[in-house]
């Protein structure tokens, strides 16, 4: 099939918020051409193989319908496919994983089965062009518009440019922010700039959240699965953080919340039933039993034989990379910080295997096996790593600590916004960064999404669909999760769409009360909830 030279929106980036985005373009009827660089769609949910991070009424309010889709299809797809034990099978609010992240952990592949699905139909009516192994290498601007993107495919270099009426930025680093001359802000902000108190006093763009590349193990006893000695492991293994208690590689690592060492607890295969698992964060963070942590696949679930092991997700302190950062200090820092972000989460898997302490006074799980059919890729890890902060736009509205802090607003407090375009909740969950700083982890309320934070303040026609909102470096802590990226990518891709249907431009829909309230309409036919209930009691 040739690839477009023009389309109504373009949206590079096929994460979660840029999946969002193109599914709700094409409701409304629009021509939407979709890339992402990866071969699967999905980002953090697929090619970075993380688990959904999810506030704790995700089950009854707090999501946009499309997005209770998503999970209500990742069940069934369980349920269709999996052999399931029947008090599992019968299970409303079914967790295949048990994992205590998160009251839906579940396979990359299954998710990315059910991403295609719901965009199958669009596809099929030729509404939706997705060119994965795609990313964007150049943009052509005329004052404050961007007239077209091109492309790259990293497989053969081929290169290919399509015009759009607007254009969604969904990358992973808001890499077409800069492409397209966009200003935003990267890194920590100062504390002069938005009086935030956990800001620093000094801006420093380098200054990021560390990066993490994933990975999926199973154990086998009595088996040796044990990895070549990775070529970093003498560094790593060795590395002692100045803010941390011990090595890098150890189960004692600081509680995000109150930098108190705590010591981590690794059993693979428990026998507790996964039925007895808990996952309510807002209870128990549940992070200090590494296993059942970011669990995938629990055993137990299923009939007895279908699986000799749980899969378990490897996203833990011991592999959050922080020594270079990802954006903003040139290409090849960049390649250099996600080749040794790939060495440290080897070497971790290697410490395990050889020298990690066991329960039984022994050292090392050597029957613990790397899982490349789950994460889709030869060496084992993860497609992609996961990225939890990205170049930021100047945005008509910049949502600060002061915003969404708990100690600042109170328990019931929160901005208002009169252009909600959508809710979302978590805590201010900032991880060790390239700047030094140790975890940043701040009680937060439930908050809302403004439209402002989506516009641009200059340029007309291009829009954020991730964690490139206009947040700080403190408040994407809290907007950067599951929901609320899909959410920003819904709202971005109902907006473009109502844009050119009416013949407006998104500032005059955020600036002007009436013509919000026209696209305030379209958002909640199409199921967005814009604002939160009373939460007490629940």
């Amino acid at each position: 099939m040739a690839t477009p030279t023009e389309t109504d929106v373009l949206i590079v980036g096929g994460g979660l918020g840029g999946v969002a985005a193109a599914l709700a373009a094409c409701r409304a009827g629009c021509r939407v051409v979709l890339t992402e660089e990866t071969d699967w769609l999905g980002g953090q949910l697929t090619s970075q193989a993380v688990p959904p991070d999810e506030h704790p009424w995700v089950e009854q309010f707090g999501t946009t319908a499309s997005y209770r889709a998503l999970r209500e299809g990742i069940r069934e797809h369980y349920r269709r496919t999996f052999p399931l034990r029947a008090e599992a099978l019968d299970l409303p609010q079914l967790n295949p994983g048990a994992g205590r992240v998160s009251k839906l952990c579940h396979e990359p592949r299954v998710a990315l089965a059910v991403i295609e699905e719901m965009l199958a139909p669009h596809r099929s009516a030729g509404r939706l062009t997705i060119l994965t192994d795609h990313r964007p290498v150049s943009a052509a601007t005329e004052g404050d518009f961007v007239r077209a993107v091109t492309i790259e495919d990293v497989r053969d270099g081929d290169r290919h440019t399509v015009a759009a009426t607007y254009v969604i930025d969904a990358t992973e680093t808001g890499e077409l922010l800069e492409l397209a001359g966009v200003e935003y802000g990267l890194g920590a902000e100062a504390q002069s700039e938005f009086d935030e108190p956990h800001a620093p006093r000094t801006a420093d763009p380098l200054n990021q959240q560390g990066i993490t590349v994933c990975f999926a193990l199973s154990h086998h006893e009595d088996e040796d699965h044990t990895i070549d000695r990775p070529a970093d492991y003498g560094f790593w293994r060795e590395y002692r953080p100045d803010f941390w208690p011990g090595p890098l590689l150890g189960f004692l690592a600081p509680d995000p919340r109150s930098l108190a060492p705590v010591p981590r607890t690794f059993e693979p295969n428990p026998t507790i039933d996964p039925l007895d698992v808990n996952a309510d964060q807002s209870a128990d963070a549940g992070d200090k039993e590494l296993w059942g942590f970011r669990r995938i696949l629990a055993r137990k679930l299923y009939r007895p034989g279908a699986f000799d092991s749980d899969i378990t997700l490897v996203n833990w302190p011991l592999n959050d990379y922080w020594l270079k950062p990802l954006i903003g200090a040139g290409e090849e820092t960049s390649r250099q910080a996600l080749a040794e972000a790939r060495q440290l989460s080897l070497s971790v898997l290697y410490w395990l295997q050889t020298e990690a302490p066991r329960g039984d006074g022994g050292t090392g799980f050597p029957g613990l096996k790397l899982r490349p059919d789950v994460t889709g890729t030869a060496d084992g890890l993860a497609k992609a790593a996961y990225v939890r902060e990205s170049r930021r736009i100047k945005a008509v509205t910049t949502v600060t600590e002061h915003d969404v802090s708990i100690d600042i607003v109170g328990p019931y407090g929160g901005t208002k916004h009169r252009d909600s375009v959508g809710v979302g909740n978590y805590r201010i969950d900032l991880h060790p960064s390239t700047g030094g700083d140790n975890y940043i982890d701040i009680g937060s309320v439930p908050y809302e999404i403004p439209l402002g934070a989506l516009i641009p303040r200059r340029v007309r026609n291009l829009l954020p669909a991730g964690k490139n909102i206009g947040t700080t470096h403190i408040t994407n802590g809290c907007y950067r999760l599951h929901p609320a990226e899909w959410n920003v990518g819904e709202a971005a891709g109902a907006l473009a769409a109502h844009c050119l249907d009416e013949g407006v431009q998104p500032h005059q829909v955020q600036e002007e009360d009436k013509r919000f309230e026209e696209f305030a309409r379209v958002l909640d036919r199409s199921g967005v909830q814009r604002h939160w209930p009373d939460v007490r009691g629940y």
